[in-house]
C-alpha cells in the first residue's frame, strides 16, 4: 500500500487549507494517510548567518524526511497577501538548503482554498510556478472559493466543486 502526506501551508490552529487537505486525503483510495502540522515543525526564521551559526534545524530535516519518505503529497497552501504564508515559505528556505530539490518528484495534489471567490488562485500560480524548480511532479490542481459558502461539516457541500476535486484525486491516485 502507498503512503502519502497531506497538510496544510499554514500554522493556523483552525485552517480551512488544513480542512481542506484532511478531507481531500479521505478521497483518496488504497493509502495510508499521515496528516502533518507546521505546528509541529516550529522553526527559526532563516537566515545565512544563524544556518552558519547553529546549522540546520532538527524539525526541518525532520519535514523534510517525511517527504522523502512519502509516495505522494496532499498540500493545500494559505494564501497571505497573494503569496505563500511566511510559516510556509520558512520551512521551505530551511528545507531547501538540506536538499535543493526539496519535493523529490513526488506526485503533488496542490490546492488552495480561502473565504473570497478566488479561493488562493495567486498563492496556486506561485506555487505551479516555482514547485517544479524544487523538483515537485504536480499531478494535479485544486482551488475552493468562497470556504465558508461550499464546506461544512468536514467536507466540500457544493456538488460540482466536489465532482471537481474527485477528479484531480483520481489523477493523483494514477500517478502514485
Amino acid at each position: 500500500m502507498k503512503n502519502i502526506i497531506a497538510f496544510a501551508g499554514s500554522n493556523s490552529t483552525d485552517s480551512i487549507n488544513k480542512q481542506l487537505a484532511v478531507y481531500t486525503s479521505t478521497l483518496v483510495c488504497n493509502v495510508n494517510v499521515s496528516i502533518l502540522d507546521l505546528n509541529d515543525f516550529e522553526l527559526p526564521m532563516y537566515s545565512k548567518q544563524l544556518e552558519e551559526k547553529e546549522g540546520i534545524p532538527e524539525n526541518a530535516k525532520k519535514f523534510l524526511k517525511h517527504i522523502k519518505e512519502t509516495d505522494g503529497i496532499v498540500l493545500s497552501l494559505a494564501e497571505y497577501n497573494g503569496a505563500y504564508t511566511s510559516v510556509f515559505k520558512n520551512l521551505f528556505d530551511w528545507m531547501s538548503r538540506i536538499e535543493t530539490k526539496t519535493f523529490f518528484n513526488k506526485s503533488i495534489l496542490l490546492m488552495a482554498t480561502s473565504p473570497g471567490a478566488r479561493g488562493g488562485q495567486s498563492v496556486l500560480g506561485i506555487a505551479m510556478d516555482r514547485f517544479p524548480f524544487h523538483d515537485a511532479n504536480i499531478v494535479g490542481k485544486f482551488s475552493l472559493p468562497s470556504f465558508g459558502d461550499n464546506f461544512s461539516e468536514g467536507k466540500i457541500v457544493n456538488k460540482d466543486l466536489n465532482d471537481e476535486l474527485i477528479a484531480e484525486v483520481k489523477k493523483f491516485e494514477k500517478s502514485l
